[in-house]
């Protein structure tokens, strides 16, 4: 039985090279989605294509219930969840000043409330076999802070600081946690970025280029892999952020 990979947002972007890369290392994925069914199962089909192991499910990381219900669903298929890839997430352009409650708690219901109730859902999995992996997803704006993304700088930060607490608390049980930052990455949330902004972050980037998906996807099998490396906060982000 190959080892098993839950990722969360695989239906495009970090999420989807992030399974198709897990994949190709031999973990069987269940990539959850919560609107592009169509794109998850596209990512699915090429890994059964290239000879994987995938399954797709469709949830919402903001909803608790519906978290453990993912979580049953993958030890149900394929008895245990060696990984946990938290990549769902969702941006929010404003000033601070006018954004909405509304706003302020989706962008948290999503990016943290989400983390924090698959983390809860597949610890009881993990801390049974004293053996497990968690990667969330953060981003350097959660290191640094980004004018006019308040709530979304405030979500991933709040991400990191789970990390290192997660890390901690589940180190004893075997459980590695550690979180990827990615800088300005070439995905569908990314594209709401004017030419001229992206370009000013560009020229900003030591390596001169934006990232791609499967820049991140590296570091994530690399993290995977039994390693003396837990509660950190790893950057992907060419040098911006140091």
């Amino acid at each position: 039985m190959p080892k098993t990979a839950l990722v969360t947002g695989a239906s495009r972007g970090i999420g989807a090279a992030c399974a198709q890369a897990l994949a190709q290392a031999g973990y069987a994925v269940i990539a959850c989605y919560h609107t592009g069914q169509k794109e998850a199962e596209s990512v699915c089909e090429k890994i059964l294509q290239a000879g994987g192991e995938c399954a797709v499910y469709g949830m919402d990381v903001a909803d608790s219930a519906q978290a453990q219900a993912a979580a049953q669903f993958a030890i149900a298929r394929y008895g245990r969840i060696d990984l946990l890839v938290n990549s769902a997430g969702i941006a929010h352009f404003s000033l601070a000043s006018e954004t909405t409650d509304q706003e302020w708690r989706r962008v948290f219901s999503v990016n943290m409330d989400g983390v924090f109730y698959m983390c809860r859902a597949v610890m009881p999995d993990m801390i049974a076999r004293k053996s497990g992996c968690i990667l969330n997803i953060g981003s350097m704006w959660g290191e640094v802070g980004a004018s006019c993304e308040s709530a979304y700088s405030a979500s991933k930060a709040a991400v990191i600081g789970y990390t290192r607490a997660l890390a901690k608390e589940l180190g004893p049980s075997g459980i590695r946690v550690n979180c990827i930052s990615p800088g300005l990455i070439d995905t569908e949330m990314n594209r709401m970025l004017s030419s001229a902004d992206k370009a000013a972050v560009v020229e900003e980037t030591p390596l001169g280029r934006m990232g791609t998906p499967q820049d991140v996807a590296q570091l994530a099998v690399f993290l995977a892999q039994d390693r003396f490396i837990t509660g950190q906060v790893i950057g992907v982000n060419g040098g911006l952020v140091i």
